[in-house]
């Protein structure tokens, strides 16, 4: 007789790690680690508000630029919700306060701060938020410039914009727009997006930055080129050509 459940494939589920849908309470069985990615994820769960893909993003960008980086005001420009503003200040204490910057602060933005801040309530009076647009905000060359996924030229805009202070710059750029864009000519050997950043990398480098690349894993999103940039002893202020 056939053991019941014999020959049977028990089938492993796997975290998709790029879905937009919202983590909420429901899903805290999935973070019972004691990490602090695990207490961060629980915090998001339940806030309610945040897409699980954002979780994995901020985190994956937060703490590769601060192996990098540390200290300085931290400046997360299109911020969103601003997790890894959060995320920047819990990993390096240092940094005094974080600024997000974002045209369109989502309605529930404060309820994921309060709900991390409730967590680790030194992050308190040390976030702000900043519903303008990038122009209108003034950086200094002691900032830490953060940005995921600004949309096309935006990308462009941050860089520049903290160039001209000379301060610290870390991109995760998304939605290429290759009309208009500098390619270098490049295209003959590599996609229209990789020509966009690697000319990026480059006017970085011509500006008298240090560049380090690297990427974020390709299953949270395939626009995964992290690009970081950090003004050389003798640089100042400068532009970006190009």
């Amino acid at each position: 007789m056939k053991r019941s459940g014999a020959g049977t494939k028990h089938k492993i589920r796997v975290m998709n790690k790029a879905s937009k849908n919202r983590l909420t309470p429901k899903q805290l069985p999935l973070f019972t680690g004691t990490t602090l990615f695990d207490k961060v994820a629980r915090a998001v769960c339940r806030a309610g508000t945040l897409p699980r893909k954002e979780l994995y993003e901020s985190w994956e960008v937060a703490r590769r630029v601060r192996r990098r980086y540390r200290g300085g005001r931290v400046v997360d420009i299109a911020g969103g919700h601003g997790l890894l503003a959060h995320l920047m200040l819990l990993l390096d204490d240092s940094s005094a306060a974080a600024e997000v910057i974002d045209p369109n602060i989502p309605d529930n933005a404060a309820i994921l701060s309060d709900t991390i801040i409730e967590a680790w309530p030194r992050l308190r009076d040390r976030i702000h938020y900043h519903q303008s647009s990038l122009e209108e905000f003034s950086l200094s060359a002691d900032d830490l410039v953060v940005s995921v996924h600004a949309c096309g030229f935006l990308t462009d805009d941050v860089l520049q914009k903290a160039v001209t202070v000379g301060a610290r710059v870390a991109v995760l750029p998304c939605c290429h727009h290759l009309d208009g864009a500098a390619t270098g000519g490049l295209e003959g050997w590599v996609d229209g997006p990789l020509a966009v950043d690697l000319m990026r990398a480059e006017r970085l480098r011509l500006a008298g930055y240090t560049i380090t690349t690297s990427t974020i894993l390709a299953d949270i999103t395939p626009k995964n080129r992290l690009l970081m940039a950090n003004p050389n002893p003798l640089q100042t202020t400068g532009t970006i050509h190009g």
